[in-house]
């Protein structure tokens, strides 16, 4: 177990160092965890979520779609009509950001709307970073909001057989959505203190652009509208969402191809799908997988039950803020995943209600990602897109917008769920 452990934190450690060889990195650890034993090769394709995968390169290909017809500029203009300054124009776009990834995946979220952050970005000649920036957190945090909004969500839905109205009204009282809400509030703030240097006003009156075809934007809302309709099916192929966008991005290059009849209309798409994201996120992956077998993250879960001894309070508290930690660095599905039992067995020994506890593990373990710029899909998802534009995003630019939004959004859910589910 220590020398996995070794490798993993060095490996993330070469990352935050070299953020310019991130992918390669993550690829070359992910190759020694393989080489070594650490992660059996029985347990490389269980390993990869191919659901994220599928899932980023059918978006970022009906992206590329949606940004050729012009419907980003568009939004962009729109928006730019309603707020006053660039300082509104982004803790709108992160609003926005967030309010759809309740119910959308979380880099499917990012993908769709940092086209339309470019564009303002472009008219306004600002930097897109810190716009990108607030869009991922954004989109992270609201991932707990809902039963569909993220992967750690459908599984405590799972284990303690929630509803989707369950997230909003739980045991007679105001659910989790009303604590990451609480969060949200909190961290626009954050962000508006942030930008509050950006007070450049926002030229009106200019004639707003003009979309060239709406298919692309019939498919982009489809696969959202599908994504949603997804989360209800029971007992669905858990590549389902990543299958509904590369079959809505096909659709796309046919019809993209019927109408311009060349090769480009199929070879252009393709070639915004970035892979140097995918290769990241295939590497984390696999690392995860490696520190997982050999037991790393069930030592970690063990360790953050005993920490709490027999105090409830104090439980709750570890398990909150350690896995706000723990997520900064490692995707939160499998420690989530990991924990939930873990969580249940303490409970049942104790003979306590679990439900603070597991509301805390969700809010902590899925706001922990934003800590980081590699803790979250999202994040690597929003950094690629800035790097294909060709900015480089430094770890001080992430971390200057990252940790502040991160306490903003977690200490007000820390109080209203002990407050609310604590003395149950």
């Amino acid at each position: 177990m220590i020398p996995a452990l070794a490798l993993f934190a060095l490996t993330y450690v070469l990352m935050l160092v070299f953020s310019k060889y991130r992918p390669y990195i993550a690829l070359g650890s992910a190759v020694i965890f393989i080489a070594t034993g650490m992660l059996p090769v029985k347990e490389i394709i269980p390993a990869l979520d191919f659901n994220v995968l599928l899932m980023i390169a059918g978006t970022m290909g009906l992206v590329a779609l949606f940004i050729e017809s012009k419907m980003p500029s568009l939004l962009a203009d729109l928006i730019m009509e309603k707020v006053p300054n660039v300082q509104c124009a982004a803790v709108a776009l992160a609003l926005f950001a967030g309010v759809i990834s309740a119910f959308v995946d979380n880099v499917a979220t990012v993908l769709m709307i940092a086209p339309v952050a470019l564009e303002i970005c472009k008219k306004l000649k600002t930097n897109p970073v810190p716009f990108i920036i607030g869009v991922a957190v954004s989109s992270n945090l609201q991932g707990a909001a809902t039963l569909v909004g993220d992967t750690t969500a459908i599984l405590l839905g799972s284990a303690l057989d929630m509803s989707f109205m369950d997230f909003f009204w739980y045991k007679g009282k105001p659910s989790i959505f009303f604590a990451v809400e609480l969060g949200a509030v909190l961290s626009a703030l954050i962000l508006a203190f942030i930008f509050r240097k950006e007070k450049g006003a926002i030229p009106k009156g200019a004639e707003r652009t003009k979309v060239t075809d709406y298919v692309p934007t019939v498919l982009l809302t489809g696969a959202i509208v599908l994504l949603i309709c997804a989360s209800f099916i029971p007992n669905k192929p858990e590549v389902t969402n990543g299958m509904i966008c590369c079959i809505l991005m096909v659709i796309g290059i046919v019809y993209n191809f019927m109408k311009k009849k060349d090769k480009s209309a199929i070879l252009g798409p393709l070639k915004e799908i970035d892979f140097n994201t995918i290769g990241l996120l295939v590497g984390l992956f696999l690392m995860i997988g490696g520190i997982s077998h050999m037991g790393v993250i069930d030592a970690a879960a063990n360790l953050l039950a005993k920490a709490g001894g027999g105090n409830v309070f104090l439980l709750y508290t570890v398990i909150v803020w350690a896995s706000v930690a723990i997520s900064a660095f490692i995707d939160n599905i499998p420690y989530v995943a990991t924990m939930i039992p873990v969580i249940a067995g303490l409970a049942a020994n104790l003979g306590i209600d679990p439900t603070p506890l597991y509301f805390g593990l969700l809010s902590g373990a899925t706001l922990g990602g934003n800590c980081t710029p590699i803790g979250a899909s999202a994040n690597i998802t929003g950094i690629g897109i800035l790097r294909k534009e060709g900015y480089e995003v430094k770890n001080s630019d992430f971390f200057k917008i990252g940790i502040p939004f991160t306490f903003a959004a977690i200490v007000p859910a820390y109080i209203y769920i002990w407050l609310l589910y604590g003395g149950m």
